[in-house]
């Protein structure tokens, strides 16, 4: 495919190759872009941020509400592409690619209810003849950079949003994984959006990332990544408005009363799914005492049970790993944890890009397994005598973005809800678990700001202050 720029499709003789990560197989190639492209992005979107902030919210919904129905329309082939250029299953490829219809869909709901406040300036000294209001206005050009994990919906989450909020964006999809993005530009184009109003640039990430983000004529930039990307990020871009999507080592605490067979289902259900491949993917599981061992007897057969293996194959219930690279790395840390005293339950295998689905016992929170972000397929079980304890550990970490619990307490879990350091908090559920509608973001490293529609919104558009004397 080629990238969008200005309004156009433009091709290059550097090429990158977009790969299956299951077998290797090129998939697609696109061009690798350069400085030469930013420039000429940017300014293509300044013409575009000025056509959109003109277009009237009723209008920007209709544009989106009609990329939503083409997207409907082609969920067969985005959930392909998803899981030819990502590796999860092809089942996992359409439930991404019907919830990107989802938040494409309550963009464009939103884009009709953006609005300011009257202001009470009667309740102020000597300005009861005065009568003050809001508007909110649009950035301008909004940047939106996004990982390889859910190549659909995550550009979704930002490409909708600024385009309801009058905006122009600019997408610099993962090089990995940006086949899906290339095709939403396809459909939003389809669907009336002018065509200076959006830009995919494709590339490596490093050096179109640092020049979006110093370029002065950018207002907004939304992120989903690594923390030392995005921390990287925030330093270019000076004073823009900017929104982190980071990582996480997402805990789950089982307490005495928990139901074990459902804390085994959805720790396997929020553990493994996209190769545990996942920002809130259930990482640590910190279970008491009384029940450690039934758990580790319910989760066995469990995570022994699923099946690895070509994304396309009906019976495999997971797929490869982005890379053989990270693959290797998830292997190392697994390896250091046995060396440590951990011991490996379930799993463990690699092959390729393929990594077992992994279980691992008696890991030690200081055990890079349980204290870091692996971004993989395994989950560590870890003792707790006490809430106390429990809660202590959930936030013995630098991370912030979901945590869990299992009790039928109404105290134990608002406790918890209270006392965690997690921007998502889920009772009886693992913490990977998103409505697309929802306020979602993280604390502490996992980043600041919100995303989902609504939310999106409110910070890709600044507020002026009117008042008529």
């Amino acid at each position: 495919m080629k990238m969008f720029i200005a309004g156009q499709w433009r091709d290059k003789d550097d090429r990158i190759d977009v790969t299956n990560p299951f077998d290797g197989s090129t998939v697609d190639t696109v061009p690798s872009g350069d400085a030469g492209d930013v420039e000429a992005a940017v300014t293509g979107a300044v013409e575009g941020a000025a056509i959109m902030r003109r277009m009237p919210g009723y209008e920007r919904s209709q544009i989106l509400s009609r990329a939503a129905e083409l997207m409907r329309g082609r969920v067969e082939d985005l959930g392909r592409t998803i899981s030819q250029e990502e590796g999860k299953t092809f089942a996992e490829g359409k439930t991404e690619a019907l919830r990107s219809i989802e938040t494409m869909q309550l963009s464009a709901e939103e884009a009709k209810r953006i609005s300011g406040e009257v202001l009470p300036l009667d309740g102020a000294p000597g300005a009861a003849s005065k009568f003050g209001f809001t508007l909110r206005v649009p950035c301008g050009i909004v940047v939106a950079i996004t990982p390889f994990n859910f190549p659909l919906n995550l550009v979704c989450h930002k490409v909708g949003p600024a385009l309801a909020a009058g905006n122009a964006v600019i997408v610099k999809p993962a090089t990995d994984t940006p086949l899906s993005a290339l095709k939403l530009v396809v459909i939003l184009l389809e669907a009336g959006l002018p065509p200076r109003a959006i830009a995919c640039l494709t590339g490596p990430g490093g050096k179109l990332g640092d020049a979006l983000a110093r370029d002065a004529r950018v207002r907004k930039i939304s992120f989903t990544g690594s923390r030392d990307v995005g921390e990287k990020l925030c330093r270019a871009a000076g004073l823009k408005r900017v929104t982190l999507e980071l990582g996480s080592n997402s805990p789950l605490i089982v307490m005495p009363d928990a139901d074990l067979n459902k804390v085994a289902d959805l720790a396997v259900l929020t553990g493994y799914t996209n190769a545990g491949q996942v920002c809130i993917s259930t990482q640590r599981v910190l279970a008491f005492d009384e029940v450690y061992g039934d758990l580790l007897d319910a989760l066995r057969p469990k995570v022994a049970a699923l099946k690895s293996g070509d994304p396309f194959a009906p019976d495999v219930k997971m797929g490869p790993m982005i890379r053989e690279s990270d693959a290797v790395r998830v292997g190392q840390w697994i390896g250091e944890a046995v060396a440590g005293g951990a011991r490996l339950v379930a799993g463990g295998r690699r092959e390729g890009t393929l990594f077992e689905p992994t279980l691992l016992a008696d890991v030690k929170p200081e055990m890079r397994i349980s204290c870091d972000e692996l971004f993989g397929p395994a989950v560590a079980l870890s003792r707790v005598t006490n809430l106390d304890e429990a809660i202590a550990l959930a936030n013995d970490t630098r991370y912030g973005l979901s945590a869990a619990i299992f009790t039928q307490n109404i105290d134990w879990a608002l406790r918890f809800a209270r006392e965690v350091d997690s921007g998502n908090i889920h009772i009886n559920w693992g913490p990977a678990w998103r409505a697309d509608l929802m306020p979602y973001g993280g604390l502490k490293d996992s980043g600041f700001g919100k995303e989902g529609p609504k939310y999106a919104i409110e910070q890709m558009t600044e507020t002026k202050t009117v008042v008529i004397h």
